[in-house]
């Protein structure tokens, strides 16, 4: 297993080994032992799964406010995607701050993103299956987002604006000024 550290800070790329041959592949996409001794020690409660079938279809930029704030492992089974975080911990070194990532189907790489990220993606090919554990329940309460589109944040999208399927709720989230971040870097 390879840990690739990233720009934002905790957030990290995990690379599992995978063993290949004219079947397919095999790996071990999660182990409590090997992601223990590598350093990453959540106690991942629940897996959820979405299926988007249009390329461009954009998914976020989602989160859980404390209490009920969720550390996620992301990766794409099928497809490929545009994973993007935005650091929204008051204090953090790389607050504000975002990073896009590719995961797919063929890198089989997965994301690590911490507490008091926002987290979201678009789809570049048809039928992204993405999948990924979290260490906490949903709560609908602690359920929220930023803009996408916020222009403090800047975020490139690998495609035009206008070209994207959003979800109606996803176009009204407020962006990181005009949101009450309770997110505090030394806190979470």
């Amino acid at each position: 297993m390879n840990i690739l550290m990233t720009a934002l800070q905790d957030v990290k790329i995990i690379e599992t080994d995978v063993f290949g041959d004219h079947r397919g592949f095999f790996t071990e996409s999660y182990s409590l032992e090997k992601f223990n001794q590598s350093g990453i020690e959540h106690n991942f409660i629940q897996d959820n799964h979405s299926l988007s079938v249009a390329p461009g279809v954009l998914r976020g930029m989602h989160f859980q406010t404390p209490e009920k704030a969720q550390t996620k492992l992301v990766r794409a089974t099928t497809g490929v995607i545009y994973d993007v975080l935005v650091d929204l911990r008051v204090g953090s070194p790389s607050y504000g701050k975002w990073e896009g990532y590719i995961l797919s189907e063929f890198n089989h790489r997965q994301l690590l993103v911490p507490k008091g990220f926002a987290h979201g993606f678009v789809t570049l090919t048809p039928n992204c299956n993405v999948q990924y554990k979290v260490d906490e329940l949903y709560s609908k309460e602690h359920d929220g987002g930023i803009a996408f589109d916020d222009d403090e944040i800047g975020i490139k999208w690998p495609m035009p604006l206008d070209k994207l399927v959003i979800s109606e709720k996803d176009t009204k989230h407020p962006t990181l000024s005009e949101f009450e971040n309770p997110f505090i870097y030394d806190e979470i």
